[in-house]
């Protein structure tokens, strides 16, 4: 057993060792342990034939949004049920997003990708690019824009507001918010967008480009099932400037291994090189062979192990759980209602708590 033990420190080691950022800001990126055939029980409790699993990140959820009864029924208000997906080409329905955040003495800007999870508008992306408009609404000398792009090449659309983002999230990684590079594991990096209106002032569609997901539970038997992913790879752009067309990509691979941020559930998994693998493919949706979304792209890979272009996503299940955690309500119930009254009341109810722990982080 001690030889298992060593050998797997070791393996966790080198993979830790080289694994490198994708997104502008997400790097030194801690590697969760390989999680055995994940039942899905609560609590979870470990047995002598699973992996040991790395701890999590979160050891306390706040737990503001279950307590606030506005919030609660804000998201209760106008629901009539999910969407039906309107698309099954995830070049369609992906979105290249493009946040500015103007401080009073420096000026912020990330690229990556998100995808439509809901015909009503919904985007799903990462934290760290919705806490751009997070830190808007808590800071009254900065001003945080997201501008929608999507096409061939990606071209400005949509405007976007804040509809979700995980205060665990927001808690762990506060006093990072500012900097120029600040560190991110993967975990509960998820964040919803809804649409607002179109940059040229023309009537939203009824509909958008939503993609099909499912939050169901990852089995290992995933090892090696094929996917596709789809995102804005930006690295010409990045080297080269804005004067570079950004194209969407999208590739057929396979997974490589799944891990657990220590719940013994597959909340991430490793994906192997592709032409998606690039800065800026950070959001990008992971679809199984059945079409539906299962992961959203999170960091890069192992290339060593992988290829060159390696990913690592986390899992929708991870997302859906994580939700549930927090708010009280399902993913699929997060999509649902009145958007721009639950983009209100989140912030209503996100930037008080934002803003104490902000103060005692100074």
């Amino acid at each position: 057993m001690s030889f298992l033990t060593d050998a797997l420190v070791a393996t966790l080691t080198v993979y830790l060792a080289f694994t490198n950022n994708l997104a502008t800001w997400v790097h030194d990126v801690a590697t969760p342990t390989p999680a055995s055939d994940f039942v899905d029980t609560d609590p979870v409790t470990p047995t002598d034939d699973t992996l040991i699993p790395l701890p999590s990140n979160f050891p306390s959820i706040p737990d503001l949004l279950k307590q606030s009864a506005q919030y609660q029924q804000a998201t209760i208000i106008g629901a009539d049920g999910l969407s039906d997906p309107t698309v099954t080409d995830p070049i369609e329905a992906i979105v290249n997003i493009f946040c500015t955040f103007r401080g009073t003495d420096y000026v912020r800007t990330t690229t990556g990708t998100g995808f439509f999870i809901d015909a009503d508008g919904v985007i799903m992306t990462n934290a760290h690019v919705a806490q751009f408009l997070l830190l808007a609404e808590a800071e009254a000398s900065g001003e945080a824009q997201c501008i929608i792009r999507s096409g061939n090449p990606a071209s400005p659309q949509y405007t976007a507001g804040l509809l979700y983002i995980p205060p665990a999230w927001v808690q762990e990684n506060v006093g990072e918010l500012y900097e120029a590079q600040p560190m991110g594991t993967g975990e509960r990096d998820y964040a919803l967008l809804y649409v607002e209106g179109m940059v040229d002032d023309q009537p939203l569609p009824t509909t958008f480009p939503a993609l099909p997901f499912s939050s169901e539970l990852l089995s290992t038997r995933m090892r090696d099932a094929s996917v596709v992913v789809a995102g804005y790879p930006a690295r010409d752009l990045l080297a080269q400037g804005s004067s570079v067309d950004l194209i969407p990509r999208s590739a057929d691979t396979s997974v490589s291994e799944l891990f657990t941020f220590g719940s013994n559930r597959a909340d991430i998994f490793s994906i192997r090189g592709s032409v998606v693998g690039e800065q800026g493919a950070s959001g990008g949706p992971v679809l199984n062979s059945d079409g539906e979304v299962i992961g959203m792209i999170t960091t890069r890979g192992d290339d060593t192990v992988d290829g060159a272009g390696s990913l690592r996503a986390i899992t929708l299940s991870h997302i859906h759980r994580t939700m549930l955690e927090e708010t009280g309500f399902s993913l699929a119930e997060n999509l649902d209602g009145n958007l721009a009254l639950r983009s209100q009341v989140f912030a209503n109810t996100l930037t008080p708590f934002l803003l104490s722990i902000l103060q005692t982080t100074e």
